[in-house]
C-alpha cells in the first residue's frame, strides 16, 4: 500500500468518524482513531485465522480423498491384474521378498516348501498347486514356515461397517482372493485341512431375530451359510454357541442377544470343502444405535494329504504330483485299471479322469503237477511225491509234500489217488481218509471204504478253493487208514496232486 493513500485514508477516517462540531481536539481525535484501529486489526486478525484453519481442514480432507482414489486405483489394479498374478493382495503389514519368492516356483504349497527346506522364514513366496507348467500362473501367498500354512489373502482384510439398512442382507460384499477359483480349489484339495476365521462386533444387530436369518455368507459353490464357526452347516450357530457360554442360555450367537450393548461373535470356518468365503451379507442394522463391523481372515490352509497306497485315481495321481496327461495305470477294486488323465483339469471337472479298462498285470505264475510212484501208509503225516510234471514258481516242495503260498490270493487244489483194499471177512468194513491240511488244520476229507470180502481198489478224491496269504502252507496227510489199506502206486502214476493259483490279491487291504 502506498504512503500517499495511506495518508489520505487517515484523513478520511478523521473527517468522517469524528466531525468538527464535536468539540474534539485533533490530539483525541488521533488517539480515539488508534485505538479503533487496533480493535479493527485484532478483528480481522482473528478473522484471518479461522481461515486458515479452515483451508487447513480443506487441505487435508483433499489429501484423504486423494490418498483413498489412489487405494481405489490400486485396488482396481489389482484385481484386473489377478490373473497374471503381478501384483499379489496382501496387507500393507506385510511385506514382500521378491527374491526368496521367485526362488521357489516348483512347489505347490507352503507345506512342500517347508518340508524341502525348514530354515527358510515365513514371508511371501510363489507355489503353483495346479501343477507346474499348467493350468493357471503360479501365485504369491503368505507362507507360515511355523506351523507350514498357506495364506490367502482377499481385498476386505481390514475392519469393514456394514452400515444401517433393515432388510436381509441388506449389506452385501463380494470376497475377492489373491489367486484363481482353479488355484485356490487345487491347494485345498492338497491340503489336509483349510479354515478361515470372522469376527463381528455388534450392537444391536442380530445375525438371526425371531428366527429369521438377516446375515449368512455364500460358500465357494454360491450357497447360503448360516453357521459362523465350525463345519455344522445344519444350525445357525457361532463358537460361544458351540462353546455354551453366550451372553444369553438360550441363543447361539452373542449378537442375537436383545442386550443394546457392545458385544462380539468370532469362529473359524473348518469345512474345506465349501471354502472360502466368497461373499458376506448383513442386516438389521438400521436403529441409530446399531452397529456392526465385521473382520474376515485371509484363507489358510495346512497339512498334507497323503496317498498311503497305491493311487486309485487321477486324482491321488495328481495329488502325488503327477502333471502330464496321459494314460495310467492305478489300483482298481479288484484289478490294476487303466484310465486316461487330463491334468490341464481340475480334478472336479467333467473329463479329468476317463476309465479305459482292465490292465493284464501280472506276477510270477504258480502252478503245480505233481506225482508219486510208489505205494504210501503212513498216518498223520504230510504226503510226499516224488514225480515233478510242473512246477512254475517252485512253490511245491516234492520231498516235504508242502505247497507255500508265494502270495496272498484265490488257489484251488484237487487231490485223486487209489487206495488198495486187502481181502477181509465179508461182514467187515474197512476204510481210508485223506485230509487237506492248512497250516495245520484240516479243512477238507476225502473218504473211501469196502465192505466185502474180494480185493479192491477205490479212487478217493478231493477239491478245494482257498483263499492264502502269503507264506501259507498246503499239505495232504492219511487221517485214518483201517488196518492192511495203503494208498497205492506204481509207474502208472495212479496218485496226483495238482494246485494253481486263481486270482492274486495285488492290494493287500
Amino acid at each position: 500500500m502506498s504512503f500517499v493513500f495511506t495518508v489520505r485514508f487517515f484523513l478520511f477516517l478523521l473527517t468522517t468518524s469524528f466531525p468538527l462540531t464535536t468539540g474534539i481536539s485533533l490530539y483525541e481525535k488521533v488517539q480515539l482513531l488508534e485505538s479503533n484501529y487496533a480493535d479493527i486489526k485484532e478483528v480481522l486478525e482473528c478473522k484471518v485465522l479461522n481461515l486458515e484453519t479452515k483451508v487447513t481442514a480443506l487441505e487435508a480432507k483433499i489429501a484423504a480423498l486423494e490418498e483413498k482414489s489412489e487405494q481405489q486405483e490400486s485396488l482396481l489394479t489389482t484385481l484386473q491384474n489377478e490373473q497374471e498374478n503381478t501384483t499379489p493382495m496382501v496387507p500393507d503389514s506385510v511385506e514382500i521378498d521378491h527374491q526368496i519368492a521367485k526362488n521357489n516356483p516348483i512347489f505347490r504349497t507352503c507345506y512342500e516348501i517347508n518340508e524341502a527346506n525348514p530354515l527358510l522364514d515365513s514371508g511371501m513366496y510363489w507355489i503353483d498347486p495346479d501343477g507346474k507348467g499348467i493350468g493357471d500362473d503360479a501365485i504369491t501367498v503368505y507362507c507360515n514356515m511355523t506351523s507350514g500354512s498357506t495364506l490367502i489373502f482377499h481385498d476386505t482384510e481390514p475392519k469393514t461397517d456394514v452400515g444401517h439398512c433393515a432388510g436381509r442382507g441388506c449389506y452385501s460384499r463380494k470376497i475377492n482372493y489373491g489367486a484363481s477359483s482353479r488355484q485356490i480349489a487345487a491347494l485345498i484339495a492338497l491340503s489336509e485341512e483349510c479354515q478361515q476365521s470372522i469376527t463381528y462386533d455388534c450392537i444391536s444387530a442380530p445375525l438371526q431375530f425371531n428366527g429369521v436369518d438377516f446375515s449368512w455368507w455364500d460358500d465357494k459353490n454360491g450357497e447360503p451359510q448360516y453357521f459362523w464357526s465350525g463345519n455344522n452347516k445344519s444350525m445357525h450357530t457361532c463358537q460361544c454357541g458351540i462353546d455354551r457360554n453366550c451372553v444369553e442360555s438360550h441363543i447361539t450367537c452373542n449378537c442375537d442377544s436383545i442386550f443394546q450393548k457392545s458385544l462380539t461373535d468370532s469362529g473359524i470356518i473348518t469345512d474345506k470343502n465349501i471354502l472360502p468365503i466368497m461373499r458376506l451379507n448383513f442386516g438389521r442394522t438400521m436403529e441409530n444405535s446399531s452397529s456392526g463391523l465385521y473382520t474376515l481372515g485371509p484363507l489358510e490352509c495346512g497339512g498334507k494329504l497323503e496317498t498311503k497306497q497305491l493311487p486309485s485315481s487321477c486324482e491321488d495321481l495328481w495329488r502325488i504330483g503327477h502333471v502330464f496327461s496321459g494314460f495310467y495305470s492305478v489300483k482298481g477294486e479288484k484289478f490294476v485299471e487303466t484310465v486316461h488323465c487330463d491334468f490341464s483339469r481340475r480334478p472336479d471337472q467333467q473329463k479329468f479322469q476317463t476309465w479305459i479298462g482292465y490292465s493284464d498285470v501280472k506276477s510270477l505264475p504258480t502252478y503245480f503237477f505233481v506225482q508219486k510212484n510208489a505205494s504210501f501208509n503212513r498216518t498223520k503225516t504230510p504226503i510226499p511225491f516224488e514225480i515233478e510234471q510242473l512246477n512254475t514258481g517252485k512253490a511245491m516242495d516234492l520231498s516235504s509234500g508242502k505247497f507255500t503260498a508265494p502270495r496272498m490270493g484265490t488257489y484251488f487244489f484237487t487231490f485223486t489217488g487209489v487206495v488198495n483194499f486187502p481181502t477181509t471177512p465179508a461182514t467187515s468194513r474197512v476204510a481210508l481218509s485223506i485230509g487237506l491240511y492248512s497250516n495245520g488244520k484240516r479243512i477238507a476229507l476225502g473218504y473211501v471204504e469196502k465192505g466185502n470180502n474180494v480185493v479192491q481198489f477205490s479212487p478217493v478224491t478231493l477239491q478245494s478253493t482257498l483263499m492264502l496269504h502269503s507264506g501259507d502252507q498246503i499239505w495232504l496227510q492219511i487221517t485214518a487208514m483201517s488196518p492192511g489199506v495203503y494208498l497205492f502206486d506204481s509207474n502208472y502214476y495212479y496218485t496226483h496232486f495238482t494246485g494253481w493259483l486263481l486270482e492274486e490279491e495285488i492290494f493287500s487291504r
